[in-house]
C-alpha cells in the first residue's frame, strides 16, 4: 500500500509505503494508494490504561477485547497496561488488537488500594520478592500503588518504607523493568523518587522539590488528567474521612498548575487517560485536550500521545522498517486538536481498520 501526506512531527509532504505491516521509504511498484492527503501520524498512544478492568473489578476477556477495540478505534494503537487484573496475554497475540505493554498487577497492601484489583503484600519487607514476580510476568514494567488513604489517620499516607522502595527498584532495574508508581499526595514522593522509580502516575501533590529531582533525573510522568477530573466526587463520597476529603479537593484545585509547572520544569510527560474503572475507554484525544489546556502546545500535546510517547516505550515512528501503525486525519489536528476524536483512517500493523 502507498500513503502520501504530511507526516508529524516532520511537517511536511511525504510518501509512505507498507510491505508486509512494515514502512517502506522508497517507491513500491504496484503499490495500491490509500491515503492522499491529510496529515499522518505515528499511532497514538495511551500511556496509562487498564485493559481488563471495569468499574466493578475485572472483566472477564470478551469484555477486555472490546476495550481495546474502543482504544484502536480513538488511534491509540499502542497501551501501555498499568496494571490488569487478568491475564491479557491473549489480547497480544490478536492482530485487530492495539500493542498492548503489559505491567503485570498492581502491587499494594492489604485495605490500600481497591479490592481485588493488585497483589496484596501483607509484610512490607518482600516487596522486593513480589516485584520481582511482576518483572517476571511484565512486559518490562512493574506498577506500585505509593500511596493511598489509610483509614487509621484518615488520610492518604504511604504504603513503603523508604529502603525496602530503593531494594525494590533495584530489583527491577536488575530484572531489566521499569517501575512506576501510583500517588496522589505529596508524602510518598521523596521515598519514590530516592528509589528511583522510573515514572510517576497522576501526580497530583509534586511539590517544587520533587519537580526539580524529576526533570534531574528524567523521571516521566503521566498525569491522567481526565480521571483526576474525579476528585469532586471522591471526596464528596469521603464523610468520614473529612481531611482526606479536603486534601483530595486541595489536591484537584492546584493540579492544572501543578502539571503546567512538570512541564515548564522539563519533566517528561506523557498522555494516559486511565481507562478502566471509571474512565471509558477511547478518550485518547480528550487527554491531548487537557495536556494542552494545562500549557502545553498543540505539537507537544499531541507528541505526549504519539511520537514522543512511542520513543519513550521504545518503539519507533513512521521511518523505514518501523511498524504500520498509522492514524490519518483530513485536517490538520494541530490546529484543532478536536479532529483527533474523528481519525479518517486507522492502519494497525499494516492492515486498515
Amino acid at each position: 500500500m502507498h500513503l502520501r501526506g504530511v507526516v508529524l512531527p516532520d511537517d511536511e509532504p511525504r510518501d509512505l509505503w507498507v510491505v508486509n505491516g512494515r514502512i517502506r521509504t522508497r517507491p513500491v511498484p504496484g503499490a495500491r494508494t490509500v491515503v492522499d492527503g491529510g496529515y499522518l501520524l505515528p499511532g497514538l498512544v495511551d500511556a496509562h490504561c487498564h485493559v481488563g478492568l471495569g468499574p466493578q473489578g475485572a472483566v472477564e476477556l470478551p469484555e477486555a477485547v472490546d476495550q481495546a477495540l474502543a482504544d484502536r478505534d480513538a488511534g491509540a494503537l499502542l497501551i501501555r497496561d498499568c496494571g490488569s487484573p487478568i491475564d491479557t496475554r491473549p489480547l497480544q497475540e490478536r492482530l485487530d488488537l492495539p500493542r498492548i505493554i503489559r505491567a503485570g498487577r498492581h502491587i499494594a497492601r492489604p485495605k490500600r488500594y481497591t479490592r481485588y484489583v493488585g497483589v496484596e503484600v501483607e509484610d512490607p519487607a518482600a516487596l522486593p520478592a513480589v516485584v520481582a514476580e511482576q518483572a517476571a510476568e511484565g512486559d518490562g514494567w512493574v506498577k506500585l500503588v505509593g500511596d493511598w488513604i489509610d483509614r487509621s489517620t484518615g488520610d492518604l499516607a504511604p504504603l513503603w518504607p523508604d529502603d525496602v522502595l530503593a531494594e525494590a527498584v533495584k530489583v527491577a532495574h536488575e530484572a531489566k523493568a521499569r517501575v512506576t508508581a501510583h500517588v496522589f499526595g505529596e508524602d510518598a514522593l521523596p521515598g519514590l523518587l530516592a528509589a528511583g522509580v522510573d515514572c510517576v502516575e497522576h501526580g497530583t501533590g509534586l511539590t517544587d522539590d520533587a519537580i526539580a529531582a524529576m526533570a534531574q533525573a528524567g523521571t516521566a510522568l503521566v498525569p491522567t488528567l481526565i480521571n483526576i477530573e474525579k476528585f469532586p466526587g471522591i471526596a464528596a463520597n469521603a464523610e468520614k474521612y473529612p481531611v482526606y476529603a479536603r486534601h483530595m479537593l486541595d489536591l484537584h484545585a492546584r493540579n492544572r498548575a501543578t502539571v503546567a509547572a512538570a512541564v515548564e520544569a522539563g519533566v517528561p510527560v506523557f498522555a494516559g487517560t486511565d481507562a478502566g474503572g471509571g474512565i471509558a475507554h477511547g478518550r485518547i484525544a480528550d487527554e491531548i485536550a487537557a495536556l494542552h489546556g494545562v500549557g502545553m502546545s498543540t505539537t507537544l500535546a499531541i507528541g505526549a500521545a504519539s511520537w514522543a510517547a512511542r520513543e519513550w516505550l521504545g518503539f519507533p515512528s513512521l521511518v523505514e522498517g518501523a511498524a504500520a501503525d498509522v492514524v490519518v486525519y483530513r485536517e490538520d489536528p494541530r490546529r484543532d486538536l478536536g479532529v483527533l476524536r474523528h481519525p479518517d483512517l486507522v492502519m494497525l500493523r499494516g492492515r486498515i481498520h
